[in-house]
């Protein structure tokens, strides 16, 4: 019988703020806030999405900004927060790291400075009342200014003892140039935050490299297209650069036609550290637990190799050695059992 991968002690790296929201409480905030939510925000199934173009990619980020508007109060941010912690321990999560833009949230929580600090505040008290290890990781929009990004570094390196442990790179990485924002994430590496920007989902693989390269990337948020390139594949491995892969949204978005053709397993047997993320639930409609289930059904990890997912996750993460080792040793205790 095959173990329970719920139970599987492991880290979420690659969760998005809004898109970690229940959809029951996209519902009620909608309606108490008397927000006209479209057909594709309702339905009992996910929305049908395809972003592998301009239409499709300006389609996802209209339903996720719509679903961002009902976000309007410091109670509303705790509610998130509690929830997707709630929702992580439920599937076995042992470590979160939940990436927001406080830019997005700013014009409603009274600029950006108290939109970080209701953000952090609602991550302790949920880390505390859950017993889930939590931490932010401040991303910059790829579609907006350099100058922007350099503002939330420093913002982010302001709160490193307040919990912000990374500093990413988000939106279309077809729009931009990563060098444009190299000095953000100087910023960021300099005040001892790991750089973890976007790349290889959309774009091929050169935008990993670009990654690698101009932003001098310690993990990689997807990296699933790096899978093209043999010899950056080797120098993930050779370097041990964590890629947040998120098999759902992989196909959701229509990168990939279905979840075999998702290269997990590629970049798994070419020795890159995976960790594996559930990106947007609200949208994609499944969580963490289910990409495990994914890798077992659709790409034939068996339960040791899961546990070894597992384990990569815990090490490419920022959560303390105490919390490390705990969550291994819980591995090898699944695995045993």
């Amino acid at each position: 019988m095959a173990r329970d991968v719920s139970q599987l002690p492991k880290a979420h790296l690659h969760l998005h703020f809004t898109g970690s929201m229940r959809p029951g409480t996209l519902l009620e905030l909608a309606d108490k806030y008397g927000v006209h939510l479209p057909d594709a925000l309702t339905a009992a199934e996910p929305p049908k999405l395809r972003a592998t173009d301009e239409r499709g990619w300006f389609r996802f980020q209209r339903l996720y900004d719509i679903a961002r508007s009902v976000l309007r109060s410091p109670e509303d941010i705790q509610r998130l927060v509690r929830e997707a912690a709630e929702e992580d321990v439920r599937e076995g999560s042992g470590w979160l790291e939940i990436q927001v833009d406080p830019t997005s949230y700013a014009p409603r929580l009274g600029g950006l400075i108290p939109a970080l600090e209701i953000i952090l505040d609602a991550v302790e008290t949920a880390s505390r009342e859950t017993g889930l290890g939590m931490a932010v990781l401040v991303a910059a929009n790829r579609t907006k200014h350099p100058l922007d990004a350099r503002t939330l570094a420093r913002l982010a390196v302001r709160y490193a003892d307040r919990g912000v442990v990374g500093f990413g790179l988000s939106n279309d990485e077809r729009r931009g140039l990563a060098r444009d924002f190299d000095r953000a994430f100087a910023i960021a590496r300099d005040g001892g935050l790991l750089a973890a920007p976007h790349g290889g989902e959309l774009a091929g693989p050169y935008s990993v490299r670009d990654c690698l390269d101009d932003l001098r990337a310690e993990r990689i948020g997807h990296g699933v297209r790096a899978a093209e390139d043999p010899r950056l594949l080797a120098r993930l491995a050779e370097r041990q650069i964590t890629c947040e892969v998120c098999p759902s949204s992989n196909v959701a978005l229509g990168v990939y036609a279905n979840q075999r053709d998702v290269p997990l397993r590629t970049l798994y047997e070419a020795g890159v550290p995976v960790a594996l993320g559930a990106d947007d639930p609200l949208l994609f409609g499944s969580r963490l637990a289910a990409q495990y289930e994914l890798a077992r059904s659709a790409h034939g990890f068996t339960d040791e190799q899961l546990a070894d997912l597992a384990s990569q996750s815990v090490r490419g993460s920022r959560a303390p050695r105490e919390v490390q080792e705990r969550l291994l040793s819980g591995v090898k205790e699944w695995l045993a059992s």
